[in-house]
Formats: structure tokens, C-alpha cells, sequence
């Protein structure tokens, strides 16, 4: 038994044959569904884990932990789509562990199974009221855990279709403004709680109602979704965000940049688009498509002002930017004191 924990503590187990592979029956686009859900099964006793582990190892890619604190890690790094959790563990509970799970917005929005030898109305009851999603009891019935597992991943792979779907701007591809005002918000706290930087870029396409005017709103939609495809390129850390900001105006949302970096991130911006050639024979900068940039950065500690006057200094550099002779970058370090209000107001 020892040996079978010591090779499968936190790994994947190999991928299943095509045959044995679970059958897709959501009622989303095939591309939709993840071909492979990810589980992470929780509990200190051996004996469990290798009961759940063959019941569940030929339709899902497995991972183990023994404890909460290991439990909580191989969430961080493998961000699984449910996890099946014992109560009952030394020093970090199954509801210790719920309770960090709820109370981080990263995985607040994954589902937990509980699965407890202490069964009963009252702990099935104090289970659900913690925010589980179901509550099976050892020992197990290897038909009814994979039934159960199966119908709450349908719901978790429909809800975060339906919620990709709310978050993503139709014509480009890439998020839209209510995402963007839902993560702002977030990375600026956890940016003050850190002492971390945070770096916001806003960005707009040049002359871009003289393109509309002369080259038609098709020509238009297919220059934005080109210039939206270069800015999700170009920004390659998952914590990244690019959005539309609104009609051509685009935002870039980089936590951990510091403003020296958010200034290479923003020329370089400038120049991917700037590569991609796209005619503009009535630009007011260049003979092709360019835009303007102004980026803003929160760093360090202190600064107790609010995530808004982040997003009015970039507007403000972006305003210096368009007005000293478009396809540049403007930036600026937001002031440690909270003293920004003249931040807001464009010239």
C-alpha cells in the first residue's frame, strides 16, 4: 500500500484507451467539454485512496494527497475540476480545507465531495451548509461515487462554459469589459495585501474611426480582431488579461509587472501591432494601423488608494499618448500618497 502512494501522490495516472474514455453527453459544443477531467482525491488513509483510485482511474486523470496543507498545494499547481475530500484528517481538517478553498477566488468555484466514514443527518447536513456540493459515506459504492462524480462534473463543465461565454467579447475573442471590472479589482488587493506591482495598460487604435470611414465596419471588426489576437499573443502569462475595453480600445491587465517592464510590455505591444501591416492611408500617424498606449503601476507598499485611480492614470497617459503624436507609449508610477484625484480628469 505504501508503495502504491509512493507512486501516485500527486501524479496523473496514464490516459485512458479510447474505448474506456467517458462518454460526452453535455449538452455544450464538443469544444466545450475537457476531454479528461482532472480529480484530486483527499484523504489520509491508504486504504481509501486506492478504493477511490479504482473506481475513478479509467475515465479521469488523477492526483492524491495524504493531508490538507498537501492537498492544498496540488491545487495551486494542477487546478483540478472536483475534488473528493475526506473529513475526518490530522491537523488540517476536510472543512479547514473547504474553508481555504471558498475564501480564495482562484478555487472558490471548485466543487468538493465529501467522503466520510461518519455518516448521519447531522454531519451530511454540516457538510452541505460548509459548501460542498454532495456527501458520500465509506464505505464507498464504487457505482454510485462515479454516477455522482460524473453529474457534478456535467454542472461545473456547463457553468464554466456558460460563464466563459458571459466574460468573452464576441467580436475579438478575448475579454470583455465585465471581466475586466470583476478582476481589477481583485488583482489591486492582492496587490496590496503582497506589496506586489501591478501594472495596468490602455490602449487605443489610431485614427481608427477614419479606417471605419474608408475602408468599411467590416474592415474595421477584421483590423480589431487581428489587433486583439496580436495583444493575447504577446501576453503569454496565464495571470495575464487582455479585454475590450470598448469599441476600439483595448486593457491589459499584468500583476507582478513592475513599471519598467509594463513600459518594455507596452512598446512592444505597440510594435506587434505595428508589424502586422495593416493599410492606413488616412491615419493621422502612420500609413498603417497603429495605437496608442498609457500604462499605470501600482508598487510597493502603502498605497491605499483605490483600484479606480489605477485605471485613470492609464487613461490620462493614454490621453498624453494620443495628443503628443499617437503610436507611442506614455506611463506613469501611481503616487504613493492618496492624493490622485487630478488623475481622473483628462486635459
Amino acid at each position: 500500500m505504501n508503495d502504491f502512494l509512493h507512486t501516485l501522490p500527486v501524479t496523473s495516472v496514464p490516459a485512458p484507451s479510447p474505448a474506456s474514455a467517458p462518454e460526452v453527453d453535455l449538452l455544450l459544443p464538443l469544444a466545450a467539454t475537457p476531454r479528461k477531467a482532472r480529480l484530486l482525491l483527499v484523504d489520509d488513509q491508504p486504504i481509501h485512496l486506492q478504493v477511490l483510485y479504482r473506481a475513478l482511474s479509467a475515465d479521469h486523470q488523477l492526483f492524491m494527497a495524504t493531508s490538507g496543507a498537501q492537498a492544498m498545494k496540488v491545487v495551486r499547481e494542477q487546478n483540478p475540476d472536483l475534488v473528493l475530500l475526506d473529513v475526518v484528517m490530522p491537523e488540517m481538517d476536510g472543512f479547514d480545507v473547504l474553508q481555504q478553498l471558498k475564501g480564495n477566488l482562484d478555487t472558490a468555484g471548485i466543487p468538493v465531495m465529501f467522503v466520510t466514514a461518519h455518516g448521519g443527518d447531522e454531519i451530511e447536513t454540516q457538510c452541505l451548509q460548509a459548501g460542498a456540493v454532495d456527501f458520500i459515506s465509506k464505505p464507498i459504492n464504487p457505482s454510485v461515487v462515479r454516477a455522482r462524480v460524473k453529474t457534478h462534473l456535467t454542472l461545473k463543465f456547463q457553468s464554466d462554459f456558460l460563464r466563459d461565454m458571459a466574460f468573452l467579447d464576441g467580436l475579438t475573442g478575448v475579454s470583455n469589459r465585465r471581466q475586466f471590472d470583476e478582476r481589477l479589482p481583485v488583482e489591486w488587493g492582492r496587490a496590496q495585501r503582497n506589496g506586489a506591482a501591478l501594472t495596468l495598460i490602455m490602449l487605443d487604435v489610431d485614427s481608427f474611426k477614419s479606417y471605419n470611414d474608408h475602408y468599411g465596419h467590416q474592415a474595421g471588426d477584421d483590423c480589431l480582431r487581428q489587433i486583439a489576437a496580436v495583444l493575447k499573443a504577446e501576453l503569454r502569462r496565464p495571470a495575464d488579461l487582455v479585454a475590450r475595453y470598448g469599441g476600439e480600445e483595448f486593457v491589459c491587465l499584468l500583476p507582478d509587472t513592475a513599471f519598467d517592464d509594463g513600459m518594455v510590455m507596452g512598446q512592444r505591444l505597440l510594435n506587434a501591432v505595428k508589424s502586422l501591416a495593416i493599410p492606413h492611408h488616412f491615419s493621422a500617424a502612420e500609413p498603417v494601423v497603429t495605437i496608442s498606449l498609457g500604462v499605470a503601476t501600482r508598487e510597493g507598499m502603502g498605497q491605499d488608494s483605490r483600484a479606480s485611480y489605477l485605471l485613470s492614470l492609464a487613461d490620462s497617459q493614454l490621453y498624453k499618448a494620443k495628443h503628443s503624436g499617437r503610436a507611442q507609449v506614455c506611463g506613469a508610477r501611481l503616487p504613493m500618497a492618496p492624493v490622485l484625484a487630478e488623475a481622473s480628469a483628462r486635459p
